[in-house]
């Protein structure tokens, strides 16, 4: 696994890790095995979205997708909050990157949480902002389109929102299983971020 995490992907387009990969496997077994036996907690919907995340975040394009109306790439929360409140309430759009600012916080907060001093820097925007208060505001507010095709979803959205701390350890202590399997993937997609 070592140099696979958070890749940068210049100018090509995103890959989707298939259901069958290995990385894709590796992170569904840690993230099962951390909840359900770690912390307990029985919720196969929860921790399926909490390994697709794993999966979808290993490209640095995809932690960094969102982009404003202009075109620039997004790398602050608050500029994120400030595309969001920009749409019409009603919509994928805005449902998508309230979505993304969850799982943003989310995944900072709980793999990389030692990035959060740059990424909350004096100099940065999100010097004012709680990763934890708007990661589970952004999750509630996505959780609020609960009509199709965000039915099934909505529900898992709205325990993230209520359960983000724990989501947020339990995603560290998914980090620690696999450095502990792998010691040489610690702090890789945190040395990238730093470059």
């Amino acid at each position: 696994m070592a140099g696979l995490w958070c890749v940068r992907n210049r100018g090509a387009a995103m890959r989707q890790l298939t259901p069958d990969h290995p990385l894709r496997r590796l992170f569904a077994g840690l993230t099962e095995q951390t909840f359900l036996l770690t912390l307990g907690m029985a919720d196969p919907r929860l921790i399926d979205y909490l390994s697709l995340l794993l999966s979808r975040f290993i490209h640095m394009d995809a932690i960094f997708r969102m982009r404003n109306s202009q075109g620039r790439r997004l790398e602050e929360v608050a500029d994120m909050m400030l595309e969001a409140e920009s749409l019409p309430p009603h919509g994928r759009t805005r449902r998508e990157v309230h979505r993304h600012i969850g799982d943003f916080t989310l995944f900072w907060t709980g793999v990389y949480p030692e990035a959060l001093r740059r990424l909350r820097s004096a100099l940065c925007k999100d010097y004012f902002i709680d990763y934890c208060e708007q990661g589970k505001r952004s999750y509630y507010i996505a959780s609020t389109f609960e009509d199709d095709p965000y039915r099934e979803e909505a529900p898992v959205l709205r325990r993230l929102s209520a359960q983000f701390e724990l989501c947020a350890y339990g995603l560290n202590q998914v980090r620690l299983e696999w450095e502990r399997r792998d010691p040489g993937t610690a702090g890789t997609a945190y040395q990238q971020l730093s470059s």
